[in-house]
């Protein structure tokens, strides 16, 4: 793997394949290694040459400092209650082009997954001319209205709390517990235990989800900002996902021109492997519209 220095901080990445450069942006607390193995191979197949970052505050990026939104806020900061946050969405999407700037790459393919999504429509809307095609996987826009969980997994969540970051075992039991919830019908439990297990010992960053957290719910509504948005664009949704439910998806593609929105009848909010080819097939396509 490989570090960047950008924006006083460090980013961690890992580089995969050879040919169009495709930028991979994690969600909420997953790290680089979180990405399904069967979706790199796909994406490197397809032509890409793909550049995972960890998100600032979690894996083995720099960890930041301040208050975050503990899970017990979470259902307030739905209701619209005011958040303060240490950094924003924003500030995390310059950190991704940071890491383009240091590979000096000058546009590359943006495919964000849930917060990662957030983060890769901020990198459209402020970076526009770095950016040659968008795709926004299980997000929405910001907007408060369109994509909210389900109130039944929101309360779950909730009462679940933060885990132990002194206790491995207790932020595997923790991750597990909700990866289940979210998940859709595919959801295979060995699968998520190895890669959760995996992750919780390469970091542990139970106050670094905290703090992204806090940047989501403080962030700014995207939805009219996507308007300007020209690349080619891609929104792919699950229709059964209780995190963020479909109107996300919709939401976001009905505000960037042009949108095409794919949704699945099996899908969480995960990746389920079955349709990892129909994905990549098209993230390929929407890229060759550029």
């Amino acid at each position: 793997m490989a570090q960047a220095a950008v924006n006083g901080i460090t980013i961690e990445f890992e580089e995969y394949g050879s040919g169009d450069p495709l930028l991979l942006v994690m969600g909420l607390s997953g790290q680089l290694t979180d990405w399904p193995p069967e979706l790199i191979e796909h994406l490197v197949a397809a032509g890409f040459r793909v550049i995972a970052p960890d998100n600032r505050d979690i894996g083995l990026s720099t960890e930041m400092s301040g208050e975050g939104l503990a899970r017990s806020a979470v259902v307030k900061a739905m209701l619209g209650r005011p958040v303060k946050a240490p950094y924003s969405l924003s500030d995390m999407a310059s950190d991704a082009v940071g890491v383009l700037d240091h590979l000096g790459i000058d546009r590359a393919h943006v495919v964000g997954m849930s917060m990662g999504g957030m983060i890769s429509q901020e990198i459209a809307i402020g970076w526009p001319d770095r950016v040659l095609s968008l795709t926004s996987i299980m997000s929405h826009t910001g907007d408060r209205r369109h994509g909210l969980a389900k109130p039944s997994l929101s309360w779950r969540i909730t009462r679940l709390g933060d885990p132990d970051p002194s206790n491995p075992s207790s932020v595997v039991d923790n991750s597990m517990k909700i990866w289940q919830w979210i998940s859709g019908p595919t959801y295979d439990e060995a699968v998520a235990r190895q890669r959760i297990e995996a992750g919780v010992e390469r970091s542990i960053r139970v106050q670094g989800t905290a703090r992204q957290t806090a940047a989501i719910f403080a962030s700014r509504d995207r939805t009219p900002l996507l308007a300007s948005v020209k690349c080619p664009t891609l929104v792919v949704h699950g229709m059964v996902d209780p995190l963020v439910t479909p109107s996300g998806g919709r939401t976001t593609a009905k505000a960037v021109p042009g949108a095409r929105l794919i949704e699945f009848p099996d899908m969480g909010h995960d990746l389920p492997t079955n349709r990892i080819p129909e994905i990549v097939e098209e993230i390929r396509r929407n890229a060759d519209r550029a």
